[in-house]
């Protein structure tokens, strides 16, 4: 083997600089390094600035349920491909892509888990998941999620971090967006709550039909939530659109949505939130006195 030919062989057994591990983080707002340990003990918020980043799906169920009480269900609902969809790609192609990615098989993780003690339906949405899109076994575990919630008479938290419809199933898809709407009418009907928590991002048949039917709203701080992109806003009404008008304070602002929580907040303020919709007012009381004892506790010290 020739010296050169030797180099080359080394050279490409190296890892390329997007592929290499790597222990900092950057912030996309105020554009700090950090080590990852110190970005995961704050819940992947950035210290210097309060920015939230976005996090995997393993790590929204470990941050918002209560330790070892989420039970997936519904794992065995696999995508298929009615119409036959080519673009760049197959789309067999990218379920495939999608599933080795995250060892999953769809873009929502559905399960049953306790937050904070209150026994719940949940549904979180993983954007790594072909950008968390919404397809046919999407919306049908919504809407089992749903009949579970009345058969146990439970709540329903459902985490939306997604593009919108999935354009490979075209009307498959869109049809998700009247079905999930009728099934969580049927939720209201029994007067069971469903908390609808906006994540960055939330867009597009997402934002257009489940993700707006929450009996409370909750967004993150700096979420990107909206229909269609600026952009494409912009090039259709022809006009200068405000600054931040698809970010989570400025929804907030103008009545959209509930409130704004901080990833620290969320399973107390969701878990307070489900007691207090489902009449459970004595434990909420508790918790809420609990809470104030907590807070007081601190501004003393």
């Amino acid at each position: 083997m020739k010296f050169g030919d030797f180099l080359g062989n080394f050279r490409r057994t190296q890892p390329s600089p997007s592929e290499a591990p790597t222990h900092w983080v950057k912030c996309k707002s105020c554009q700090s390094l950090m080590y990852y340990k110190e970005v995961e003990n704050q819940l992947n918020v950035c210290p210097k600035c309060g920015f939230h980043l976005r996090i995997n799906v393993e790590t929204r169920i470990k941050q918002l349920t209560d330790e070892s009480s989420f039970i997936e269900m519904d794992a065995n609902l696999i995508p298929v491909d009615p119409l036959k969809f080519v673009d760049k790609k197959s789309y067999k192609k990218r379920i495939q892509e999608g599933q080795n990615r995250t060892k999953r098989t769809s873009s929502a993780i559905a399960g049953e888990c306790e937050i904070d003690g209150v026994k719940t339906q949940i549904i979180v949405f993983d954007f790594s998941f072909m950008g968390g899109s919404l397809g046919s076994v999407e919306g049908e575990k919504i809407v089992r999620a749903v009949k579970r919630a009345i058969d146990k008479e439970q709540g329903l938290v459902i985490v939306s971090a997604s593009g919108g419809a999935r354009m490979q199933e075209s009307t498959f898809s869109l049809l998700q967006m009247s079905k999930t709407a009728a099934a969580l009418k049927e939720l209201s009907n029994h007067k069971l709550p469903y908390i609808s928590l906006l994540t960055d991002p939330t867009m597009g048949g997402v934002s257009a039909s489940f993700a707006w039917l929450g009996d409370i709203i909750i967004a993150e701080p700096g979420a990107l939530i909206g229909f269609a992109g600026q952009r494409v806003i912009k090039q259709t009404i022809g006009a200068e659109l405000p600054e931040g008008f698809q970010k989570s304070e400025f929804l907030l602002d103008h009545g959209l949505i509930d409130m704004i929580v901080k990833r620290s907040e969320l399973k107390q303020t969701i878990s307070n939130m489900l007691r207090f919709l489902q009449n459970d007012k004595d434990s909420f009381k508790l918790k809420l006195k609990a809470n104030l004892a907590h807070h007081v506790t601190e501004d003393v010290i």
